[in-house]
């Protein structure tokens, strides 16, 4: 599937860059030659930037595991994790790095959740007999990364802030709804590829435990005023992680663990898993430059435009479609989009509100398929793909509806 992807972006760029140059724009060849080294450069600089917080929070996770830490998480939410992940057996260290990593995601918190995820996809390799192949395991965590539910979207609510919108945190409620929309999808069209119970008692006790916290969340916030939603929601996450830090700490010191030797040994994996991802990342992020530069995402919003004006839909959506194209492609690609959307509209017009509750409402597909999947070796990714994309087209389709729900 890869495979066929990354071709198609190729080809279907060089097919629009012929249309382009004969339509008057010569310089799409320039541009697209120059996107080849740009992506290549942005590849490399991704990876290098990501070696020391996987460096930093692979050290921690070690230190986790050796205090019991991440074993108590693992116990806590096993009744769960072992009907969603049958493959898994009790106790392996696979069940607390996915805890650790749905916990930073939840968290809204990027940077600590990657290399924890990476940690999780490794120990998962482990027990996979086909190591070129993904398995069931390896596409179902995948899939919740990619369509995790973000509690505290920190992040669009900074990056809304330093755009002059007059409320940041307005659109908290619009992102959590997509979010968890976007995650269910995820879990139901994975379920049917590998028959997991959904709608087994304990599966729907955790479910429904989660969907009650999560509307009291909605619930606290909701009444706080903008100034407050926002201090209070970074405090909380940063706190937490922390918290989760001294915690582990705490726990290897009662085991009378090295703290220092036990960080430099995770330390060391996460600077080979940070080398590791150097090649997936460059062959993916090159490919996505090129489509992008070849004026081939403009043809498709055209098209778009033309079919919703000619049914007699409301295509104020369509300005937001940039955004939610290259989510699914490139987190960084779909800033830029989401950053310059705001700047042509404004932060708080429709277009400005609708691209970041896109933003918050899914992760990057391609990315994190890239990512996870080329730092253990795995070639053949089966109904990842596609599950990952269910998801995200889930949590797009609420961002829409909702905008316009809360905004139109």
């Amino acid at each position: 599937m890869l495979n066929r992807i990354w071709t198609f972006f190729f080809v279907g760029g060089f097919a629009a860059a012929i249309y382009r140059a004969a339509t008057g724009h010569p310089e799409v060849w320039q541009e697209m030659v120059g996107s080849t080294f740009d992506m290549a450069e942005t590849a490399f600089k991704i990876a290098l930037g990501l070696t020391g917080v996987m460096c930093l929070w692979l050290g921690i996770m070690r230190i986790g595991e050796k205090g019991g830490a991440v074993d108590l998480l693992a116990r806590a939410f096993g009744p769960l994790l072992r009907r969603l992940f049958p493959g898994i057996p009790e106790g392996h260290p696979a069940t607390g790095s996915i805890v650790m990593n749905m916990a930073a995601n939840m968290l809204g918190l990027d940077n600590a959740a990657t290399p924890l995820g990476l940690k999780a996809m490794k120990d998962l390799q482990q027990l996979n007999p086909q190591k070129e192949t993904a398995s069931d395991e390896m596409i179902l965590f995948m899939v919740i990364n990619t369509s995790a539910v973000t509690v505290i979207p920190v992040t669009v609510f900074t990056y809304r802030a330093q755009m002059g919108a007059a409320d940041p945190t307005d659109i908290f409620l619009p992102i959590l709804i997509a979010t968890f929309c976007s995650t269910v999808a995820g879990l139901l069209i994975t379920s049917c590829f590998q028959k997991i119970r959904l709608f087994s008692p304990v599966v729907l006790a955790y479910l429904g435990g989660m969907g009650l916290l999560i509307a009291g969340m909605v619930a606290y916030f909701g009444n706080l005023e903008r100034e407050a939603m926002q201090a209070q929601s970074s405090i909380l996450a940063n706190f937490l992680v922390f918290s989760v830090i001294i915690g582990f700490m705490l726990g290897a010191i009662r085991r009378r663990i090295n703290l220092y030797e036990t960080f430099i040994d995770g330390a060391k994996e996460g600077f080979q898993l940070a080398v590791g991802i150097i090649p997936y990342l460059v062959a993916m992020l090159v490919a996505i430059g090129v489509f992008r530069a070849s004026g081939a995402m403009d043809l498709v919003l055209d098209a778009g435009r033309n079919l919703v004006g000619t049914i007699g839909l409301d295509g104020r959506f369509i300005d937001g479609m940039p955004t939610a194209f290259m989510k699914p492609l490139s987190g960084s690609g779909a800033r830029g989009m989401m950053i310059e959307t705001m700047q042509s509209h404004g932060a708080d017009s429709f277009a400005g509100r609708l691209v970041s509750v896109i933003q918050g409402s899914t992760e990057t597909t391609f990315y994190v398929l890239a990512v996870y999947f080329g730092a253990v070796g795995i070639r053949k990714t089966r109904h990842a793909v596609l599950c990952g994309l269910v998801a995200d087209a889930a949590g797009i389709t609420a961002a829409i509806g909702v905008s316009y729900l809360f905004f139109g």
